[in-house]
């Protein structure tokens, strides 16, 4: 069952993305034919406000079939008014920001109403103290709470963290040990470690690790606003930084993961209870919403990039050279698809 639910929080994301395009498509009277969700062979439709709506057979994406609009004959012009080439390049562009859009707005929904219910953080309580360290020789302790630093209050470890990398000079904690109350001055070192992306890095540190017990956080509207757009934010930049690193070689080509990987996850996250659900599908919506805006032809970035240069230029590019981008984009898609997809089954062998 978990699978089935995985492949229709997939279809949801798929969905909201697609409806983004719509609405924008007909917001500027662009007529739309075909709304799908899935590829291949059509399973069942029914037309509505003028559209097909229906099910394909593939559910590995979706698409919005706009009069005038074609990813596989970019030729398919249409001069009537109600067509998509019909408009003027600055509305293109806004339908076709409409869907990545969506699926931030999406995502953004996901994580206020996990904001909202009560997220889980990692306590400020000290598990380890490596010896040696600035936390060692100031005297910390396993099991120290803390409480304050330099005067702040702090909540989650991320707080002690973020204080600690950002700070210039020595930091003052008031922590609680047992029922007592302590002041510690400790100064972090600058120390090599590893990133998210195994890159060697340089920041400070103290030497001591999270013990590993969480809080529920109690937000209020106000800071459930603000913890979910921060949230929607990070993980923008992470998926942006995740496709940097994979183009310059940072992250193997072997980290790369398919529609199977994505559903697997997904069907283990729903065991775990609506947040991790909810969380994870933010996280899926946000991908689908980066990587539609790469400037790859085919995507929503590669349509942007023409758009950005018939405005430039007064004149739209050449339908060969249009031709030509857009199979190769086809075919690099397609590479990564099967990349993905021979990664997901090696790892499934294994």
């Amino acid at each position: 069952m978990s699978w089935i639910e995985a492949l229709a929080v997939l279809s949801a994301m798929i969905f909201f993305h697609e409806l983004g395009h719509y609405s924008a498509a007909r917001f500027f009277g662009v007529y739309v034919e075909v709304f799908s969700i899935g590829f291949g062979k059509k399973l069942g439709s029914f037309m509505w406000l003028n559209t097909r709506w229906q099910i394909s057979a593939i559910p590995l994406g979706g698409y919005v079939k706009m009069k005038g609009q074609d990813d596989l004959d970019p030729t398919a012009l249409s001069s009537d008014n109600d067509s998509y080439n019909s408009k003027k390049p600055w509305q293109r562009i806004i339908i076709l920001l409409a869907g990545p859009l969506a699926n931030f707005l999406l995502a953004w929904i996901l994580l206020l109403a996990i904001a909202l219910g009560g997220p889980k953080a990692l306590s400020p309580i000290i598990g380890k103290v490596l010896p040696d360290s600035p936390a060692h020789i100031s005297g910390l302790q396993s099991g120290d709470t803390i409480l304050t630093i330099n005067g702040e209050e702090i909540t989650t470890w991320n707080d002690v963290s973020d204080h600690v990398k950002s700070s210039l000079g020595a930091l003052n904690l008031q922590i609680q040990r047992s029922n007592a109350i302590q002041i510690v001055v400790v100064t972090p070192k600058i120390t090599e470690s590893h990133n998210l992306f195994k890159e060697t890095v340089y920041q400070p540190m103290v030497g001591i690790a999270a013990s590993g017990a969480t809080i529920t956080l109690n937000l209020s509207p106000i800071d459930a606003l603000t913890y979910a757009t921060k949230e929607t934010y990070n993980s923008s930049l992470l998926i942006f930084q995740s496709v940097q690193k994979l183009i310059t070689g940072v992250v193997p080509a072997k980290e790369v993961g398919g529609v199977v990987s994505i559903v697997q996850i997904t069907a283990d996250a729903t065991a775990y209870g609506w947040m991790s659900l909810f969380f994870f599908s933010a996280l899926i919506s946000v991908n689908l919403g980066v990587l539609n805006l790469l400037p790859i032809p085919a995507l929503d970035g590669g349509h942007i990039m023409f758009n950005l240069y018939e405005m430039i230029r007064r004149k739209a590019p050449s339908e060969a050279v249009i031709t030509q981008l857009t199979i190769g984009g086809w075919i690099m898609l397609l590479g990564l698809m099967s990349l993905g997809l021979y990664n997901d089954i090696t790892r499934l062998m294994k």
